[in-house]
């Protein structure tokens, strides 16, 4: 019996982050969803390679390895195929041998409406309609960017990094800084310093995260040989003085990050290079220029007016 999902912290991913549909999607494209319904029932039996949220799913699983008694996380498949088509989805997963089981099939249709129905702290997908549907809608999403993803087998440990301002904060702090510049927003920031931000889209899924690493404090406080799995890093733009304002909102929220960089305009990627995250979030494109990593766009806020969608602006 499946624990209660209510107790979990739950990721909801699409079939497409997940694995490599590009061949079923040109066939889709091309020929149409008759021709698509044909050639998944003809390669059934064929496994799909792995996707580019691969690696970050595969770690993400291995908590309940450790943690058998609490089960603490899931992964649930929300997809556009039909349950027909989705068979050979499922069947990937079982080849693979990941723990998923929960599942809904659309028939075409857009899955985000359910995300709150599985308690979802995060829906990825590679469909961009979708993650901005469900943005729109107040839900915690991102956009899986095309790339290309290695994944070492004998690196157990999970890192996930995230961008603060519209990411796990809200857009409060970079709409004035868009609107009225810097030098306001670091006068603004210094002024608020004691005030917590509201929480981003993705702020409940880094207070779960931390509730994960509580489970590895007590672990490794029993036995000393355990090495721990998740490592978290939020990775921003701003620098002293706005810092305090980031210190101040973890606080209040009883988080912190493993690592914390404070950049001050300099290139991210100077830090990716180095931590190597499984996956990365941030809600300005031109800091998601990496293909060896797995990038998620988070289409929130006033970093996002721009109407052109993310792979106009990937083009420029």
């Amino acid at each position: 019996m499946p624990f209660p999902i209510e107790d979990k912290l739950v990721i909801a991913v699409s079939s497409s982050a997940l694995f490599d549909l590009s061949e079923s999607d040109k066939v889709f494209r091309e020929q149409g969803p008759a021709a698509y319904k044909q050639f998944q029932e003809d390669q059934l039996n064929t496994v799909l390679s792995t996707g580019v949220a691969f690696p970050f799913i595969r770690r993400f699983l291995a908590f309940n390895q450790y943690f058998p008694n609490e089960s603490p996380v899931e992964v649930v498949l929300l997809s556009r195929n039909s349950t027909a088509t989705g068979r050979r989805v499922f069947r990937s997963i079982a080849h693979y041998g990941l723990d998923i089981t929960r599942a809904a099939f659309t028939g075409g249709a857009s899955p985000f409406p359910y995300i709150p129905a599985f308690n979802a702290s995060l829906f990825l997908s590679g469909n961009e309609e979708d993650v901005r549907s469900a943005v729109s809608a107040g839900s915690p999403a991102g956009l899986l960017l095309p790339g290309a993803v290695t994944d070492q087998q004998d690196d157990k440990e999970l890192r996930i990094a995230f961008d603060f301002d519209g990411v796990l904060a809200d857009d409060e702090a970079e709409t004035v800084f868009k609107q009225e510049g810097l030098e306001r927003f670091h006068e603004y920031e210094a002024l608020h310093a004691e005030k917590e931000h509201n929480p981003g889209l993705l702020a409940d899924l880094f207070r779960k995260l931390s509730k994960l690493q509580e489970l590895e404090d007590r672990l490794r406080a029993k036995n000393p040989d355990y090495q721990r799995l998740l490592r978290t890093a939020i990775i921003t733009a701003r620098n002293a003085p706005a810092h305090e304002r980031v210190i101040t909102t973890l606080k209040s929220w009883g988080v912190e990050a493993n690592e914390t960089f404070f950049l001050g305009g300099m290139d991210k990627r100077r830090i990716l290079n180095v931590l190597k995250p499984h996956i990365f979030f941030d809600d300005q494109l031109d800091h998601l220029q990496a293909k060896d990593l797995a990038m998620v766009h988070v289409p929130f806020g006033v970093a996002n007016n721009d109407k052109k969608s993310s792979s106009e602006l990937l083009q420029k």
